[in-house]
């Protein structure tokens, strides 16, 4: 089954959840225009949740879905908002949904998670979820360590339902490629950092905007929490604590609030501006249903000219 039958959209672009960024105003949009808006719960209560899936209702009749961080302390309350509202579709991180299944099979719900491995999508394949977003590691913020173009092809190959393929991906081109590779389509989160309607201040935009191929960088490797960030003051004084072996409460004392800070403070110098490696490609700001459009109609070309 393809992912636009399976989710009911029009094409087959997942919008990724990114934490304090994928609200209704994002969401809406990317839904409206035919794609798959998806809200990211994280760091929500359930009133906040609450809320933003009623906006999301209230402005579009289309699918959306809802992005749980399975690690959240909070994370019972929120699945019982999303099937109170009824969410039809979930998509899942930072842990194993298999505590949630009979409850989201029971209220019809569709569950995607997204996993950095073969190792964890056979899992979940065998879980009986509906379909994997398999991530690379040129993905922002928290990734794995296998790039796009190898994990694809063998997670397609590992599993017996739809994969979306996630990392590195922000055009036209990008979506002809993962479905080469095997996958039923993309989700993208850095492009929609450079939409109109995503809700990060313009100097969050513009450090997308200027950044090239290497811009970005990987914090925590050493731990194992490798999370994807462009340059700025502040990654570069984590890396060089981590290279000289600091400790792990020096290291989070850094980084606490450090989203917070780029999203809605606009700091920009001592904030976690999570973004791909995809970001050098980016250059303007544009309202999501030309993002969209242009790249549905851009691939029509590519693909007949191939």
């Amino acid at each position: 089954m393809s992912i636009t039958e399976l989710f009911g959209i029009k094409y087959p672009i997942l919008q990724g959840a990114m934490a304090q960024i994928s609200t209704s105003q994002l969401v809406i949009a990317v839904s409206e225009a035919g794609g798959l808006g998806i809200i990211a719960s994280a760091g929500m209560d359930a009133e906040q949740l609450r809320s933003e899936i009623k906006e999301v209702q209230k402005h579009t009749d289309k699918p959306f879905a809802v992005n749980l961080m399975l690690m959240m302390s909070n994370v019972d309350e929120l699945v019982d908002v999303l099937i109170e509202q009824k969410v039809k579709i979930v998509t899942t991180g930072a842990g194993t949904p298999k505590r949630f299944m009979d409850k989201f099979k029971q209220a019809n719900v569709k569950v995607v998670p997204v996993v950095p491995s073969v190792k964890l999508a056979v899992k979940m394949d065998e879980l009986g979820v509906d379909a994997v977003i398999a991530e690379g590691t040129e993905a922002g913020g928290h990734i794995g360590k296998t790039t796009t173009m190898s994990l694809i092809p063998q997670v397609v190959d590992a599993v017996n339902i739809p994969v979306i393929a996630a990392g590195g991906i922000a055009d036209a081109r990008g979506l002809l490629a993962a479905q080469a590779l095997g996958a039923s389509g993309i989700q993208a989160g850095t492009l929609f950092l450079t939409a109109l309607e995503c809700p990060v201040p313009n100097s969050y935009k513009l450090k997308v905007l200027e950044a090239n191929d290497t811009s970005t960088v990987v914090t925590g490797q050493r731990i194992g929490r490798m999370v994807r960030v462009i340059n700025n003051p502040m990654s570069q004084q984590y890396l060089e604590m981590e290279y000289n072996n600091e400790n792990q409460d020096k290291l989070d004392s850094l980084t606490n609030g450090s989203l917070e800070r780029a999203v809605h403070n606009g700091d920009v110098e001592t904030g976690s501006v999570m973004a791909g490696q995809i970001s050098g490609l980016l250059t303007v700001i544009r309202p999501v249903k030309e993002i969209i459009e242009t790249i549905i109609n851009d691939y029509q070309t590519l693909k007949s000219n191939l």
